[in-house]
């Protein structure tokens, strides 16, 4: 597992920079699901079958940031930072990027 962290350096490590790295994804809703989430959202609570579908597109993309890191033979990603967006009806887009360093 490559070690990743949100702070911009490893404590007690000294890196090279290697380059951006980054991982997208988009997943669609189930409309069956979405019936169901609909209804859930009148009586209030969480929204299981978002959640999981988020989740989902959270590990798909740190998965692909992680082979565009290890392609570059990097250590570890600093500075790791996710975005979501609805990118269309039913439709979510899942952004995570971050530096890919080498150490030194």
């Amino acid at each position: 597992m490559m070690l990743m962290t949100t702070v911009g350096y490893i404590e007690g490590k000294k890196s090279e920079t290697l380059g951006m790295v980054r991982g997208v994804t988009v997943f669609s809703k189930n409309m069956v699901k979405d019936i169901g989430a609909s209804l859930k959202s009148v009586v209030g609570g969480e929204l299981k079958s978002y959640t999981d579908l988020l989740e989902t597109a959270v590990n798909a993309a740190t998965d692909k940031m992680q082979k565009e890191a290890e392609a570059l033979m990097a250590d570890a990603i600093i500075g790791v930072r996710y975005s979501t967006c609805d990118l269309l009806d039913g439709g979510a887009e899942m952004i995570v990027y971050g530096t890919a360093v080498k150490f030194i």
